[in-house]
């Protein structure tokens, strides 16, 4: 009967011994993430988010709210101002038939934050000369700049590159780069930069207003954010995606507020009228929509709330075999 208690608390203390051994145990932190890429299926095609990366973005860019609106409404999603996290996405469809990319991010000219679509490419089993076609939603630089190498070579070299004729009418004319603010010419000259090696080649395409572009694949004219900003409907039996562009940059704080406009919009009043009708449709429709600067993989729904919208993200589930 005595040897019960002594039994007890040799057994505690071996625990004890243990478990402080496995704790004192150091395991380096790894600090790296998962490759970029999410998958899902649309009726037959495959589609993959690529991400491109991330950058800050200035609350005081946004437009037509109060300052007080703004940080009320970050604040709602657990985001802190004055700068919020900014997604850079692209879209790699599968069809069957095509293997499409809806732009190609920034590259590597803002920063070494962004510039990794083609390394998650490659991450998600593909590579660049396998792209037939590009599909550019408009030709700012954070879209455009990752069809060429550093030193201005075609990055798919297989592919063609689709652009609206509005936007290339504006980007690529030299006449109203020269016109432009000295600060915004930059801009320009990216645009060209990316174009000048497809045009040479004879890969670069436009096109105006709405249209079948391949089968299953049809623009929609969603101008304002630029003269010829477009977004993409895919279309697989019943199932339907839109890719919107920059129609959002900030989800914290457009979808409740679709009025607000950003600094970077050539056309703010029309930008605001673009997002509150694909809003709508959206919603009513229950379309799945994709978007460049939503939060990484950027797809989801809108939701129709009492007053504005409300983003829902798609749950990650594995693909059906």
């Amino acid at each position: 009967m005595t040897a019960q208690p002594f039994t007890a608390r040799a057994l505690i203390a071996g625990f004890f011994l243990l478990f402080s051994g496995l704790a004192a145990a150091e395991a380096p932190q790894q600090k790296t993430q998962v490759p970029g890429y999410y998958r899902l299926m649309l009726g037959s095609f495959e589609v993959t988010a690529l991400y491109d990366g991330a950058i800050d973005l200035d609350e005081n860019l946004l437009k037509n709210i109060q300052k007080r609106d703004v940080q009320r409404l970050v604040a709602r999603q657990f985001l802190k101002g004055p700068k919020v996290q900014t997604a850079v996405n692209a879209y790699l469809v599968n069809t069957g038939s095509k293997l499409v990319l809806v732009d190609a991010g920034a590259a590597k000219l803002f920063g070494p934050s962004l510039g990794n679509i083609v390394d998650n490419l490659k991450a998600a089993g593909y590579t660049p000369e396998q792209v037939d076609t590009v599909l550019v939603t408009h030709l700012h630089g954070d879209h455009v700049n990752g069809l060429v190498t550093a030193d201005g070579k075609r990055v798919f070299a297989n592919a063609e590159v689709w652009s609206t004729k509005a936007d290339n009418d504006f980007w690529l004319s030299e006449s109203i780069a020269a016109q432009a603010p000295k600060e915004a010419q930059g801009f320009f000259k990216m645009a060209r930069d990316a174009a000048a090696p497809y045009i040479a080649a004879g890969k670069w395409k436009t096109f105006d207003s709405d249209r079948e572009l391949l089968a299953g694949v049809s623009s929609v004219d969603t101008h304002g954010h630029t003269p010829g900003h477009v977004s993409y409907r895919f279309v697989s039996g019943e199932d339907r995606l839109l890719i919107l562009g920059d129609l959002v940059h900030n989800h914290a704080v457009q979808f409740a507020r679709p009025d607000v406009a950003i600094e970077f919009d050539v056309d703010p009043k029309q930008a605001v009228v673009a997002r509150k009708r694909i809003f709508f449709q959206a919603a009513k429709e229950k379309l799945m929509v994709a978007g460049m600067h939503l939060p990484f993989p950027g797809i989801g729904h809108v939701r129709k709330e009492p007053k504005g919208y409300a983003w829902v993200p798609a749950e990650f589930a594995p693909l059906k075999p």
